[in-house]
């Protein structure tokens, strides 16, 4: 699956319902935003769970791109440190591979808000098998 047939599939009915949209996406290096209104917390902040589906997200396809025709990704471990907040705008998140391995992959996505200032780091790994 190349990058344009990888950002038409899009994401889920969960990333649509959130509003993340994808801009970039290989297995390397995947970017999406997410708005900060509709994603936040009873606080007026973006919840943390927000951040963790948004980089689930770019991981999972990033992932899936890596894992290739008849195979498919998926994930068995996620970590998340959140940092800052957000309560206005939208959020970036920019996923990074750090080991892209014939059954595991494990990529590092930090999330930061319009000023540029990281708000989360998240590392997920998934398992690649036969689809």
């Amino acid at each position: 699956m190349n990058e344009a047939e990888a950002l038409a599939l899009g994401s889920g009915a969960l990333a649509e319902r959130m509003g993340i949209v994808f801009s970039q996406l290989t297995a390397e290096r995947a970017v999406a935003t997410m708005p900060v209104e509709g994603n936040t917390q009873p606080f007026g902040v973006v919840h943390g769970g927000a951040y963790v589906v948004l980089a689930e997200s770019l991981g999972s396809a990033a992932a899936n791109i890596h894992a290739g025709a008849g195979r498919l990704a998926m994930g068995i471990e996620v970590n998340a440190s959140h940092t800052g907040s957000a309560t206005s705008g939208t959020v970036t998140g920019v996923c990074t591979a750090i080991k892209l391995g014939r059954t595991l992959t494990v990529h590092e996505i930090a999330i930061s808000d319009d000023a540029g200032r990281r708000l989360s780091t998240v590392r997920i790994t998934n398992l690649l098998r036969d689809a």
